[in-house]
């Protein structure tokens, strides 16, 4: 078991109880049962982006916390060079880069992802996930193809999508090789 999975999963649970909060209730703040959210804390599975997100935002933290131990400090500006984002790696190869890990207080997360090609998805439904807010998706490299409920978009390099993530969304690297995108998530007004 990959050993940044399984502190995440204890700072999870660490701070569920602390707060005590039951498995139930982040069951329902994550969209999982009880069953999957006990397997996800005690780190027996990886979990996704909006798996983090939505755990943050119940246990009223920032997701840097959850990843790393530590608060962001920073309140007046950060700066992220090239390649030296705080490293997420979740859900089948995606990579994301975090932008703005150091800065506090955030309206919003920034991330530079790369999504792989996987010529197996290519004609399998795309896995949709919601999380409060909305999001913005501009693309450096590749295409993307990205289902927002029964609607399917296919972007290319230059080409940006906004929409409201509180809505099932999904993406997949299409068009033979991987994508490369920036990903802005802007956080829901609901606490």
């Amino acid at each position: 078991m990959e050993a940044k999975l399984v502190e995440t999963a204890r700072r999870i649970r660490g701070l569920r109880e602390l707060m005590e909060i039951s498995p139930e209730e982040m069951a329902a703040a994550t969209g999982t049962t009880t069953e999957e959210y006990i397997k996800l804390e005690s780190g027996e599975c990886d979990f996704g982006f909006t798996f983090l997100n939505n755990c943050a935002k119940k246990l009223g933290v920032d997701i840097v916390e959850l990843l790393t131990g530590e608060n962001p400090h920073l309140s007046h500006y950060s700066v992220v060079r090239r390649g030296k984002g705080l490293d997420i790696k979740r859900r089948a190869g995606f990579k994301y880069q975090h932008l703005g890990y150091r800065f506090r207080n955030k309206l919003a997360e920034a991330f530079y992802v790369t999504a792989p090609y996987i010529e197996e998805e290519q004609n399998n439904p795309i896995t949709l996930s919601v999380h409060e807010g909305q999001e913005f998706d501009y693309i450096i490299k590749g295409q993307l193809k990205v289902a927002l409920e029964d609607h399917i978009e296919i972007l290319s390099e230059g080409d940006s999508i906004y929409y409201d993530s509180s809505r099932g969304h999904g993406m997949i690297a299409t068009g033979g090789e991987d994508c490369e995108f920036l990903a802005i998530t802007i956080h829901g007004s609901k606490n």
